[in-house]
């Protein structure tokens, strides 16, 4: 049943130590899909956001890096007005930004100026793009200086440890910060100014990522300038940037939020890491006088990759840790002894391994003799049975970004397709992190090309080797997997279903109407808008969706800035024109992404509700009916 996956499910992200607590947040779909921070302490939790409070930043629409702790006071970023509060313990939250439209994020705390520093993201002048500085924010409130200015983006301010130094990530259109950031520092005056800015690292064709001082005050950050995100240090002086450990792994990640750290210090030599290598997610410990890297024998690893953050204090580290076989979960990590504690597991929902399926990490040959990735699941219920000779049906997916990835990671709802008899199949695409800057780069100008290419030879390779049946196909995918889905069923005949969450289906309006960060994301991956409009038309299922070739699902939120529903509702139009069996279920609410309990229940319900009609077998399980257009 779907409400397994939803039983007391939590999303963990952002974990903060301070003193003797850990913090995180938790988005939990029971109460309306509303963000809590928790502390922990002396093995006892709390809720620290009270009721009527949503600790979410809508800056660059996706958000995160939404609180920060000082001295025992939380300052959050509230949803519903986007303002900043402080909350002392046993205090009610109190705002200390005004009510206009300003967004904030990405906070750290400024002690000694009594403090906060912050990305904002100015809304107030209609008609004109938002306007992204570095600010201070008071702590009890008043005027704010912006320290940071001029630049279309700005990410990741961090302290020195003597507080006189300040670094920041920055960077300009059409790039988005995996292609290329730059890595500024300023001192910081006792009055709080900014002197001495100095470019110390990155540029149009450097993706900069984590600027982190260490205890003894060195900046450290990640750069993929050999083609892979490897670990630097500035030595200072004319001292150019050391790589700490050469390797051919990707020790960051695609920046889609704020508040992102792969690595933190457990001394001023030693460094706690995560990276990634061939798609698969590893922890290590670097001796940076040594040079030496040693594997971490952990049962979790970092969670890559939307919710990668280690944080360090008091001798213990402190992440998202997953692992094929565990639900997501709060890790403690003492960095002493060695061992681990899971402080919050983002489910308490036990599952017999016997309907478990384990992913299979797989590569296969695609277009231009080039290989491509994926994670293949098998389906797996211990109560049934396939009859003699039948091969499953399979469903492709096609994550989100497009420059993301997917995880062999447990996942409760590859689970519940897998349970209930489908293959699955998972595909790090073309244009894909995890495996160096050349593969990212795959999809640049040829989004809806490469990553459809890859999911069906995907699809054909398991097919291939006698694993799946190659007659029923399925694809489905949200956000920038949806427009792959889209594509692959406008331009290609493979797939005998597809679901589209949110999907792009008019490239062309994404490239007008989308939010500020993504609004030049197309230039690379499609071309310059609109000297290329062309391109453009070619590629937009909406204009070829009398090409159509598989019966669609739509799911949209009415609330999507991302993506707005006028384009999952242009193609259901489209394709009851063309008298296809189609879908479309909205949700009042809801954004880009679905976080309340029952409409996230709902659409996978209907989903399943949906391939049963069209391939033609019977739910086992009371799903409520789906209006199919065309059937």
């Amino acid at each position: 049943m779907a409400e397994v996956l939803l039983g007391n499910t939590v999303s963990l992200s952002q974990p903060l130590i301070e003193g003797a607590s850990v913090y995180w947040v938790e988005g939990r779909p029971q109460e309306a899909g509303r963000s809590v921070v928790v502390r922990w302490a002396a093995g006892a939790y709390e809720d620290v956001t009270p009721p009527g409070f949503n600790v979410r930043t809508r800056v660059h629409e996706y958000g995160s890096g939404s609180y920060t702790v000082g001295d025992g006071v939380v300052y959050f970023a509230n949803f519903a007005d986007q303002r900043v509060y402080r909350q002392r313990p046993g205090e009610a939250p109190q705002a200390i930004t005004p009510e206009t439209a300003l967004r904030y994020a990405d906070f750290i705390v400024d002690t000694a100026r009594e403090r906060l520093i912050c990305v904002r993201e100015d809304h107030r002048p209609a008609g004109r793009e938002a306007i992204n500085t570095l600010v201070a924010l008071p702590f009890e409130g008043g005027e704010q200086r912006v320290l940071a200015e001029g630049n279309d983006f700005y990410a990741a301010p961090r302290l020195s440890p003597d507080g006189r130094r300040l670094a920041w990530l920055t960077w300009n259109h059409p790039n988005m910060p995996w292609d290329g950031t730059e890595l500024w520092t300023a001192d910081v005056a006792a009055d709080g100014s900014l002197h001495n800015r100095q470019l110390m690292a990155g540029g149009p064709a450097e993706s900069i990522f984590q600027p982190e001082w260490s205890p003894d005050g060195v900046l450290h950050f990640i750069s993929d300038r050999s083609g892979w995100w490897n670990l630097y240090r500035l030595p200072g002086g004319d001292v150019p940037a050391e790589c700490l450990y050469a390797m051919d792994a990707d020790f960051g990640m695609a920046q889609w939020v704020f508040g992102l750290g792969t690595y933190a210090f457990e001394s001023s030599s030693r460094i706690v890491c995560a990276y990634t290598r061939d798609g698969q997610a590893h922890m290590a410990r670097l001796d940076t006088a040594a040079g030496t890297l040693t594997p971490l024998d952990l049962p979790y690893a970092l969670a890559f990759p939307s919710h990668g953050r280690i944080v360090a204090g008091q001798g213990q580290l402190a992440y998202i840790g997953t692992s094929a076989t565990r639900p997501s979960a709060v890790v403690l990590f003492d960095s002493a002894g060695g061992g681990h504690q899971v402080l919050r597991a983002s489910t308490t929902v036990a599952i017999d391994d016997g309907y478990i399926a384990l992913a299979q990490s797989i590569e296969f040959p695609t277009e231009n003799g080039l290989t491509a990735y994926g994670y293949y699941y098998p389906p797996r219920n211990r109560d049934y049975e396939a009859p003699a000779g039948e091969l499953p049906p399979l469903i492709v997916t096609s994550h989100g970004g497009p420059t993301s990835a997917t995880t062999g990671d447990w996942d409760l709802a590859v689970q519940y397709w897998t349970s209930r008899g489908f293959a699955f199949l998972d595909v790090n695409y073309g244009g894909s992190t995890g495996y160096g800057r050349a593969y990212r780069q795959r999809l640049n100008d040829n989004w809806g090309i490469v990553d459809v290419d890859d999911c069906i030879n995907g699809a054909r390779y398991l097919a291939a080797r006698g694993l799946v049946d190659g007659e029923r196909l399925i694809i489905r995918g949200g956000s920038a997997g949806g427009y792959t889905t889209l594509c692959a069923i406008t331009h290609h005949d493979v797939f005998r279903a597809a679901a589209s969450y949110f999907g792009v289906s008019d490239a062309e309006a994404l490239a007008r109407d989308t939010h500020k960060f993504e609004s030049r994301y197309t230039d690379n991956l499609i071309g310059p808008y609109p000297e290329r409009k062309d391109i453009y038309v070619a590629r937009s299922p909406i204009h070829v969706a009398d090409r159509c070739s598989a019966a669609l699902i739509l799911f949209q939120g009415l609330d999507d800035e991302v993506v707005p529903p006028n384009q999952s509702e242009a193609m259901f139009t489209a394709a009851r024109n063309k008298e296809l069996p189609v879908a479309y279920i909205s949700f009042e609410g809801e954004g880009h992404g679905f976080r309340r309990a029952e409409n996230i229940k709902r659409a996978l319900e209907a989903e399943l509700y949906f391939y049963g009609r069209v391939l033609g077998f019977e739910p086992d399980e009371v799903i409520e009916p789906v209006e199919i257009e065309n059937l």
